[in-house]
């Protein structure tokens, strides 16, 4: 049974239109992103626009005028005797005006080219920048939510992959003002060359059209698939999981299943090719018989002495002419509607607004911290989810205190330290710090006074001190900061070793990076805490990666940066939680039981049971 929702149709002629309401912003990117450059642009593309009608004129000019001297007694001595007669001075200046517009032509193409390029750049960067900015201001729920992955994963996509779209729409104008010149021109002769050579192309117009927006739709209702091919190819291929691949043999499977995946793009890819392209031929032919046509007329007028040679050519060059602008012009707006889809993700995503808001008028986060935090029946469930992460939750975290919290996986353990962090908001309750609402406060604020080490953090690509200055990045060049945060964690003894010491590069994504152990990572990840210098720390199993002696050392450090600050501590290890002022028992997303460790030992309950549980693994 297929794992992904049946297809969708592709959506209507209307919906593939209203997608065109993208270009208006679009186009306000472009400008925000190099005005400059979009003027030039603009500038150059109207003066190439017109090249093509007046190198048309000029060639029926030489033609009438070669027709006219052909009729005239030739002077002695041949061909080259009419040079520099008066006859065929015209004739000359013509000629001169078609090769420097030649040239002109071809030096507007390549600045053009240069521009756009430039243009395109300045884009991508702008919009890269936009969306990365845009990211981070959404809440944590977003990020958890596959939905808004795949949105994501659209939205990522087209910051660098649609940036074309202003080429192609500077083209269209080009193109029309190109078709327009030249259409002026036709409608003098005859007005039904218009009519005719339209009616040819239309039909590959709507066509193109359609073959579009069905690639559209699948690209979109396969996202989900598309990042599981890129999750295989990463893995399929990656020094963090090569040893697992190798051990387990797992290369056959992971091989398999992109195979399988991509198969299943190509073959649905090659029904709308081969669609496209037979529609494609039956169109063109249209298009073609459209032209002879016309041409045709243009003979039988010529051969009654309506037109001259010359009219004929500029009329047969310019319905050429036209016959490719115009199909390229129908076939570009068919595309520019089909990138305009694809905009819709970029936009799209653009306006997805976060839930936690600052507040018009945000209360300063108390220094120091007076009387703590305190939770007044909290209760709080992740989006989607049927049960609550966390219900009912009462008690005090005071000023100066070390709160460990206990429990079994599942307990709430984690969700409670982000309730406090205000990653979330609860949907029962609320949260108190110093007499007042967290939601009083400014978000950012708030997490600027904390310091925050979850279990899984991110094990960045950066140099070993840029891996501490995370913590507080605005001081990154404060070197004795970053080099006091080392010695805190533990984690100086581990630079030292380091050939560059804090200019090493860390981890082996870039050239002459160096890999450290999970428990040397971790001794770096929790220097970030001591970086920041906080009134609140928070250690969410800080030691899991760490040996006996490395894990005392870290935590007899973190009881003395704690001293007079208000410290939350979750671990499984009972060695650990007993320097804790309380511990808070979690159970069920509930609290079961509160006390020091000596207390909880003391009567029976799930605290004694597990440290009963884990000091007989020792014995």
């Amino acid at each position: 049974m297929s794992r992904h929702p049946a297809p969708e149709p592709p959506p209507g002629f209307r919906a593939r239109w209203a997608a065109l309401r993208n270009v208006p912003p679009f186009l306000r990117m472009v400008w925000r992103a190099s005005p400059g450059f979009l003027i030039l642009s603009l500038l150059l593309r109207l003066a190439r626009a017109l090249i093509p009608v007046t190198a048309l004129w000029f060639g029926k000019l030489i033609i009438d005028e070669v027709v006219r001297i052909s009729a005239l007694p030739p002077p002695g001595g041949g061909a080259w005797a009419w040079i520099g007669t008066p006859e065929t001075g015209p004739l000359m200046l013509f000629i001169g005006a078609e090769f420097a517009l030649a040239i002109l032509s071809d030096l507007l193409g390549r600045a053009g080219g240069l521009i756009d390029t430039l243009l395109t750049e300045r884009l991508t960067m702008s919009s890269s920048v936009r969306l990365m900015d845009h990211a981070a201001g959404l809440d944590l729920a977003a990020f958890e939510d596959a939905g808004f992955q795949d949105r994501l994963e659209r939205a990522r996509r087209q910051s660098g992959g649609r940036m074309t779209l202003t080429g192609q729409i500077l083209t269209l104008m080009q193109d029309a003002v190109t078709v327009a010149s030249l259409a002026s021109g036709l409608l003098v002769y005859n007005p039904w060359l218009i009519v005719l050579l339209v009616a040819a192309l239309v039909p590959a117009f709507l066509g193109e059209a359609h073959f579009n927006a069905q690639t559209y739709s699948l690209d979109f209702r396969r996202t989900p698939e598309r990042r599981e091919l890129d999750y295989l190819r990463v893995t399929a291929a990656s020094v963090d999981t090569a040893k697992e691949i190798k051990i387990f043999g797992l290369a056959p499977f992971l091989i398999e299943r992109y195979r399988m995946l991509s198969e299943s793009f190509y073959r649905a890819r090659r029904r709308i090719a081969l669609a496209r392209a037979l529609w494609g031929t039956i169109f063109s032919a249209l298009g073609t018989a459209g032209y002879y046509l016309a041409y045709l007329w243009m003979i039988g007028a010529t051969l009654t002495g309506r037109l001259t040679i010359g009219d004929l050519t500029f009329l047969a060059g310019s319905f050429l002419r036209l016959r490719g602008l115009v199909e390229g012009l129908l076939t570009g707006f068919s595309v520019t509607a089909s990138q305009a889809l694809y905009l819709e993700d970029l936009f799209g995503f653009f306006r997805v607004e976060p839930s936690i808001l600052p507040p018009a008028r945000p209360l300063p986060v108390p220094r120091p911290i007076r009387e703590g935090f305190r939770f007044e029946g909290v209760g709080f469930r992740y989006p989607g989810a049927g049960g609550w992460a966390v219900r009912d939750l009462s008690f005090t975290l005071k000023a100066g205190e070390t709160l460990a919290l206990v429990g079994e996986n599942g307990a709430g353990k984690t969700t409670l330290v982000k309730l406090l962090a205000r990653l979330y908001d609860p949907d029962e309750g609320r949260i108190m710090l110093d007499g007042h609402d967290l939601r009083e406060f400014d978000p950012a604020a708030l997490r600027g006074a904390m310091g925050v080490i979850f279990q899984d953090f991110v094990r960045y690509s950066f140099s070993a001190g840029d891996n501490i200055a995370v913590g507080r990045i605005e001081a990154r060049e404060d070197a004795l900061r970053i080099a006091g945060a080392a010695a805190r964690s533990g984690a100086d003894r581990i630079v030292e070793r380091l050939p560059e010491g804090y200019a090493q590069m860390l981890g082996k994504r870039f050239r002459d990076g160096v890999e450290l152990s999970g428990g040397e990572w971790q001794k770096l990840a929790i220097a970030r805490a001591y970086m920041r210098e906080v009134e609140v720390l928070i250690l969410d199993e800080p030691t899991a990666a760490l040996d006996a002696r490395s894990e005392f050392e870290v935590f007899q450090r973190f009881k003395d940066l704690s001293a007079g600050r208000t410290a939350v501590l979750i671990s499984h290890r009972f060695s650990s939680v007993r320097m804790a002022d309380r511990i808070l028992v979690l159970a069920g997303g509930r609290v079961e039981a509160t006390g020091t460790h000596d207390e909880l030992i003391a009567r029976p309950g799930r605290y004694a049971e597990l440290f009963e549980l884990q000091a007989a693994g020792y014995r």
